[in-house]
């Protein structure tokens, strides 16, 4: 099982993620995972490492704890994404088992949102292949 997530509040980002363009580039191809690495690029060129995690795998194991769980499934009700570190690395934790493309585009769009940016201000570019 993945360790217990440490919560990341959006105001402890870096400011420059708020402030202009931004696009989210998948490091991995989204086929079929439940954890896609992917990295944040701000107008300014400077980077963030940001990973996007499905918290219902649970084979072989589960990814997350039913409390983590719990508190994905809430915030996405509300709109919001839940915002987390593993392993020094900023995580979106979504509901689901894997990645679509539209999943993307919407946890994207929730931290832009969590930003206090605006969605149209965020690009996603994914890698193809499987």
């Amino acid at each position: 099982m993945t360790p217990e997530p440490a919560e990341v509040d959006p105001f402890d980002l870096p400011e420059v993620l708020g402030a202009g363009e931004v696009t989210w580039s998948s490091i991995d191809s989204l086929a079929g995972a439940f954890r896609v690495q992917g990295i944040l690029t701000a107008a300014d060129g400077s980077e963030l490492a940001c990973d996007l995690l499905a918290v219902d795998e649970a084979y072989p194991a589960p990814v997350a704890s039913e409390a983590s769980r719990l508190r994905v499934h809430q915030a996405w009700r509300h709109g919001q994404v839940h915002l987390a570190s593993y392993d020094g690395r900023l995580t979106l934790l979504v509901p689901g088992t894997s990645f679509s493309a539209d999943l993307t585009l919407e946890a994207v769009a929730r931290l832009a949102k969590a930003l206090g940016a605006s969605p149209s201000s965020f690009a996603v570019r994914l890698r193809l292949g499987g």
